[in-house]
């Protein structure tokens, strides 16, 4: 029987996640669902189907006063676009089910989004007269500052990772077992800047350390080959040589393993990178992603190639990288600001 892969797993436990959502809502939006199937990946499919539910929730509090699978499609047609932007003024605070939610710009935009998907696609199959959610301004979104750590902070979250004085003697002893994946798992992170999602996909037979090559299933499920340096592997390495004492199942060919001698969580990760950051840089809240932009930056400032970027990074739309390090290209530009000399 053939075994199934991580990435399978995932999708299985996003469309489980998504059916829980889905049942709650009316037939017609099981039908944006299988349309959309071969066009979308299930974690997008998954995020739909949640803010859907918001959104039908919020209908039958607010809009119809019946439940959300009782309203139907004549209901969705009668909404004018002062409907949807007072469901988005509902967004900002918001309870269901007893909990309570908010979201800021980004999180409205991202359900507006999910809005406009649906519209579309019911307009388009002539479900509805016209596509109200087309006609909704996306909120304004502010810029955040790019947090990435300094090459000083680099060096002492290395040094953390292998001594760590500041821990209690437990967490020591604890570091120690896990010293060789945690420093592997970091030094990849700097050393390519991959998602922690992709991180935590990869198996052995991943890796081809005579090329310093490895391959990374992207978001969407695209494959692509990247390439690392000689630290890279010299961390990997030192991490496969613990590794093949472990006492793993002998199907397990995940790269990196948790002490459940299964495959690392992606939380584990967020958690030891966070572990680790707070003593080498307690001001800022460094997360995997943060690693992630630090590569970004620090292959900005050696290429100065933003397409580079892009395709290292994995960016389908080179304004997204162009976006994130918008403030890098403005300190390059005022750096080379008295290069060029006039009376010289």
């Amino acid at each position: 029987m053939k075994q199934i892969s991580y990435y399978e797993k995932r999708d299985l436990q996003n469309r489980i996640k998504m059916s829980k959502y889905i049942e709650r809502l009316p037939d017609f939006c099981v039908d944006f669902f299988i349309g959309i199937e071969n066009n979308t990946s299930s974690l997008t499919r998954y995020n739909y189907s949640m803010d859907l539910f918001i959104f039908f929730n919020y209908l039958s509090l607010y809009v119809f006063n019946k439940k959300e699978n009782e309203i139907t499609i004549s209901d969705i047609n009668s909404l004018k676009s002062r409907n949807l932007e007072q469901y988005l003024s509902y967004l900002s605070y918001y309870e269901i089910d007893g909990k309570s939610y908010k979201n800021d710009e980004k999180g409205k935009a991202r359900k507006l989004a999910s809005l406009r998907s649906f519209f579309k696609y019911l307009f388009n199959h002539d479900m509805i007269d016209s596509n109200v959610a087309s006609k909704i301004a996306t909120p304004k979104l502010h810029n955040k500052e790019i947090i990435r750590l300094e090459n000083n902070e680099v060096r002492k979250l290395m040094a953390t990772i292998e001594n760590p004085y500041e821990f209690t003697k437990h967490q020591q002893a604890y570091n120690k077992n896990t010293f060789e994946r945690d420093n592997a798992i970091v030094t990849l992170f700097l050393g390519t800047g991959i998602r922690i999602s992709e991180l935590v996909g990869l198996n052995v037979e991943n890796f081809d350390f005579e090329q310093n090559a490895f391959l990374v299933t992207r978001k969407g499920g695209n494959q692509t080959t990247l390439y690392f340096s000689n630290e890279v592997a010299q961390a990997l390495k030192t991490w496969l040589e613990k590794r093949a004492t472990l006492d793993l199942p002998k199907e397990e060919n995940a790269m990196f393993i948790s002490l459940q001698n299964k495959r690392i969580s992606v939380r584990a990760v967020e958690n030891l990178v966070k572990k680790f950051a707070q003593i080498a840089s307690p001001l800022k809240k460094i997360s995997p992603h943060k690693l992630r932009s630090t590569f970004g930056t620090n292959l900005y400032k050696e290429t100065k190639d933003i397409y580079i970027v892009a395709d290292v990074l994995g960016h389908k739309d080179v304004n997204t990288t162009k976006k994130h390090y918008a403030a890098i290209s403005e300190d390059m530009r005022k750096s080379v600001a008295n290069k060029v000399k006039i009376n010289d």
